[in-house]
């Protein structure tokens, strides 16, 4: 039987098909790029270039601020036309670089041969220091800095790598066509992480809903002994970190501040391993990423390897524009992805996919008050109350919602799903934990 985790989860219809059959293209160069100093979790990069400047794609343009911060690399060539404040998806004004393309004129370190090379000689802190230069993030969506997550703290000690091959969320397939068509440079991937944090065996997690990535990783993998490809339940949120640690070890990662890693676990995505193999192997920095552009009204659903930078809104005229009507697109999933009110922001480190939901699918149901059905705590893979910290929030009762493990949530989405009343519970759980959060750091940075 398929593992999986052991409390709470939901079964929404995957809706894969529209995508998963088109196999990665290269999506065209934009004229013009915006490129965020923050598209990771931690301190904004800053910017080491100008107005005036001329760049080449890999060249870095932006400095990791910090330990917990990511570098950041010009995805094109050409000159630096503004380092200003320029709209996000929700219309907030962050600060970005713009490039106008000039050719595709390549930094020369990097080696764009399609060999595959699969021999990784350096040391552990040299492959951490390689995939910290090249700005690597974890592409899940999560955006946790590679080189952080790798960075093993004193007196703990790494016992398993886990990559998540999951992609529990419905409609995206951007790694599962990853896995089908760069499988071999995952594999070699995932054994540079390994070398990095001294583990000596890895399981790459993938749904049963995936039974072709399966077949073919354990193909590249064959009689292998040190990495296992696990078939794991079709059940969202499966590829939750805390989930998926529980499904492959049956380990339980304790409540914040604690870590995989205390429980020896480090989990990477699969597109975040072959990022790895890029930047080990190929000297290439993270530039680039395949982005599911899917929907059932988008008229020609695919997966493309996008620069960053792109506009989503490029993205979505190469899959035959936006239908009439009532149209909601979404930055990620419909799950744990957020809406866009400005489609021209640009693809980032972490946009994974984009979705077009129409028609009622677009619209958010009609509230009612609660039923005291407990669907939501029921469904929450955490554990916790759903119905209670989103009442919680609304009365802006944050010493409340410490007290009752806010911090925990993962944001899977699972009690809004379940919801018959229509509360928009995730939306105000959101809302408290980012301000409890920030009662916590203030308060850590006073002692």
């Amino acid at each position: 039987m398929a593992k999986t985790f052991p409390m709470g989860g939901v079964h929404p219809s995957d809706n894969k098909q529209w995508s998963k059959g088109s196999a990665i293209e290269v999506m065209e160069l934009p004229d013009v790029v915006n490129i965020p100093l923050s598209q990771h979790i931690g301190a904004p990069a800053t910017a080491i270039v100008k107005k005036g400047d001329k760049v080449v794609v890999g060249q870095m343009i932006a400095e990791a601020t910090g330990f917990m911060s990511a570098n950041i690399h010009a995805p094109i060539s050409g000159t630096v036309t503004a380092v200003d404040l320029q709209p996000n998806g929700q219309g907030i004004r962050q600060m970005m670089i713009t490039i106008k393309r000039e050719d595709d004129i390549w930094d020369e370190a990097i080696d764009r041969t399609e060999a595959l090379v699969t021999e990784c000689n350096l040391e552990p802190k040299a492959i951490i220091e390689k995939i910290k230069q090249a700005g690597i993030v974890g592409m899940g969506g999560a955006t946790f800095p590679t080189h952080v997550k790798l960075s093993i703290p004193d007196g703990k000690r790494a016992e398993i790598l886990i990559i998540n091959g999951v992609e529990c969320e419905p409609y995206l397939t951007s790694d599962y066509r990853t896995m089908l068509e760069r499988g071999e440079q995952l594999v070699v991937g995932t054994r540079i992480l390994m070398r990095a944090i001294g583990v000596t065996n890895a399981v790459i997690g993938v749904e049963a809903n995936k039974p072709d990535a399966v077949a073919h990783l354990q193909t590249i993998v064959g009689t292998a002994t040190d990495i296992k490809v696990q078939m794991l339940k079709t059940q969202y949120p499966q590829g939750g970190e805390k989930q998926l640690i529980a499904a492959v070890t049956a380990r339980q990662v304790p409540a914040p501040p604690a870590l995989p890693i205390d429980v020896g676990a480090v989990v990477c995505n699969a597109s975040t391993a072959v990022a790895v193999y890029e930047a080990v192997q190929k000297n290439k920095p993270l530039i680039e990423r395949v982005v599911t552009v899917t929907g059932a009204a988008v008229a020609s659903p695919k997966n493309l390897l996008t620069r960053f930078g792109t506009p989503v809104e490029a993205l979505i005229a190469k899959c035959g524009g936006l239908a009439e009507g009532d149209v909601k697109v979404i930055n990620g999933g419909p799950m744990m992805g957020r809406a866009l009110s400005n489609i021209a922001m640009p693809v980032m480190k972490g946009c994974s996919g984009v979705t077009i939901m129409v028609g009622d699918a677009a619209k958010r149901g009609v509230e009612s008050p609660c039923i005291k059905c407990a669907k939501c705590v029921e469904a929450c893979p955490m554990g916790l109350e759903p119905y209670l910290l989103s009442k919680q929030a609304r009365k802006k009762a944050w010493e409340a919602m410490e007290s009752n493990d806010i911090t925990s949530c993962i944001e899977c989405g699972c009690c809004q799903f379940t919801c018959p009343a229509n509360i928009p519970l995730l939306d105000y759980i959101r809302l408290g934990k980012q301000t409890v959060m920030g009662i916590i750091r203030a308060r850590n940075m006073k002692k």
